[in-house]
């Protein structure tokens, strides 16, 4: 009788074992659904950009820095990758953080970053981005509303194509220094060249540019 009695007992814990993982698995078979799904081509053009650069912890100065693009892996979700955020409707990359994530390299002007059209917030902030210009092809990006691309040594003019972004509400270049020799390389050729920059930005928008001239004056605008 009292082996019965654990037999049943044994079985009506099986089931409930089997019933509760079955629970589990369901839920998280519906939360796997509920997770946008990225676009396969803007993982490939995710995948292209990471692979443009080489991982160097001196890259970023930020304590807490780390390699962020380390944790993408090919034929995964894009939308799940750190650092990106997607449209929970559309599943487009909307989002791309890539602050402090030890990224050495150059953009160039054809770079698989100006290929994610749907973008809206992009930090490239605190890489070393090894003295190049920043492309014209960033004025594609013509949904950004926030930007940051502040303390990367970038080289050179800010490109005028970025008063394209009229949806812009938050811009920052600031702090692009030569790592080496701690002089601001980030340049505007004048005042009038500065003031048709942010012509056409939105009247609400916070810049932050703080640039080296050619007469070595310093420009900087905060509203």
């Amino acid at each position: 009788m009292g082996l019965s009695l654990c037999l049943v007992v044994f079985q009506n814990l099986v089931a409930k074992l089997l019933l509760f993982n079955i629970f589990v698995a369901d839920y998280i078979s519906s939360a796997n659904i509920q997770q946008p799904s990225c676009h396969d081509e803007e993982r490939s053009a995710l995948m292209q950009f990471k692979d443009s650069f080489v991982i160097n912890k001196s890259a970023s100065s930020f304590e807490g820095a780390y390699p962020k693009v380390l944790r993408w892996k090919s034929g995964s979700n894009c939308c799940l990758w750190d650092g990106i955020g997607c449209d929970a409707e559309t599943s487009h990359v909307i989002g791309l953080d890539l602050g402090s994530s030890c990224l050495f390299g150059s953009i160039n002007f054809n770079s698989t970053l100006f290929t994610l059209v749907h973008l809206q917030m992009l930090s490239l902030a605190d890489n070393h981005f090894n003295l190049s210009q920043i492309p014209a092809a960033i004025g594609q990006l013509s949904g950004l509303t926030y930007l940051n691309l502040s303390n990367s040594a970038f080289y050179g003019q800010v490109p005028s194509e970025i008063s394209n972004l009229t949806k812009l509400s938050s811009l920052d270049v600031s702090s692009n220094y030569d790592p080496d020799t701690g002089e601001k390389v980030l340049q505007l050729k004048d005042h009038h060249n500065f003031k048709t920059l942010v012509r056409n930005l939105t009247s609400s928008m916070r810049i932050s540019l703080v640039v080296c001239l050619n007469s070595r004056k310093e420009a900087h605008l905060q509203d």
